[in-house]
């Protein structure tokens, strides 16, 4: 059993399956009609599974590169049964994930040397980023860790005001200032506090805006410079939450965000209402950033730590 199996149990293996079953509805279809009444892989097989890859949203890109993949084994194999098709995909998608160096946060645990372990959450307005910062404080509170939350999304009162129902819900402090106020000077108000009372974890929130490259660019440094002011090598986690059901849309906001700042993880939410989840691998093979959590649904205990192995066979096994 992998690490996942053994961390999580039943009722988080079959979360992560109920979440991804309009994903592997279509995904698994299409894949079953490309192989219906064939004996081997041949190129008509290879087409129609690069439609089934297309259609779950993985993107022209990654899919090319697993059908070149699949097309180069099978020569090399010489003979391949289509029953064998489904293994040799597996294994491709699979390879396409990425590990995260440290494997710490499987367990919401902290990484050794960073305490305060400061983690800056961007992405745009929408995407549910105060809710996975909330369920992100409620797991490392769960793990026995103390959490400060900062509310560096001045400009809008609701993500103000979002994120303070949080804190009060998990039971964690929150650090904020009024509606219009200085976000970098909200991070440092956060960390310094963090510091003060010898906590483990800093979860800060930020504006979620991209219609101003430069602007977010400027915004984000400011916030990373005060921080550093506290803690010299914070923030230690640049996460990019994605909104997993907007599909290519979740992987143009990931080209923006990787462009103005050094993001180091990606939480993708709302997974259980789309059949778009192939965007996971479409986003992991183009950024090379690790996906750690994904998001299948509103409860506090929707989150769920991403294992490529894990994720692969669910994507590959339809609920009875």
């Amino acid at each position: 059993m992998s690490f996942f199996g053994k961390l999580f149990g039943k009722q988080e293996k079959e979360s992560l399956d109920q979440g991804l079953q309009k994903t592997k509805e279509g995904f698994l279809a299409k894949i079953s009609k490309a192989i219906a009444g064939k004996s081997s892989v041949d190129e008509e097989v290879l087409d129609n599974l690069e439609e089934a890859l297309v259609s779950a949203d993985v993107g022209i890109e990654t899919t090319i590169k697993i059908i070149e993949r699949i097309e180069k084994r099978v020569k090399e194999d010489k003979y391949v049964g289509t029953s064998e098709l489904n293994i040799l995909l597996q294994e491709e998608i699979e390879a396409i994930l990425i590990d995260a160096t440290d494997q710490s946060y499987k367990n919401f645990g902290i990484p050794a040397g960073k305490k305060p372990y400061v983690i800056l959450v961007v992405g745009v307005n929408g995407v549910g980023k105060t809710t996975t910062i909330g369920k992100l404080a409620h797991n490392y509170k769960k793990a026995g860790n103390s959490v400060v939350l900062g509310a560096a999304d001045t400009f809008r009162a609701a993500a103000v005001d979002q994120l303070t129902i949080w804190s009060e819900r998990v039971g964690v402090p929150i650090v904020k200032q009024a509606m219009g106020s200085d976000p970098s000077a909200v991070a440092f108000d956060t960390v310094a506090s963090a510091v003060a009372k010898n906590a483990d974890v800093v979860i800060i929130d930020t504006a979620g805006r991209l219609h101003n490259k430069t602007h977010l660019m400027d915004e984000l440094g400011k916030i990373k410079r005060a921080i550093q002011k506290v803690v010299p090598h914070a923030p230690h986690e640049v996460m990019l939450v994605l909104d997993g059901s907007t599909g290519q849309n979740a992987l143009e906001q990931a080209k923006q965000f990787t462009a103005t700042t050094e993001v180091t993880a990606i939480s993708i939410t709302k997974l259980d209402g789309t059949a778009k989840g192939g965007v996971v691998l479409a986003i992991a093979d183009q950024f090379k950033i690790p996906v750690k959590y994904i998001g299948v649904g509103e409860k506090i205990d929707d989150l769920i730590i991403f294992d490529k192995h894990e994720f692969v066979d669910s994507l590959f096994t339809l609920q009875k």
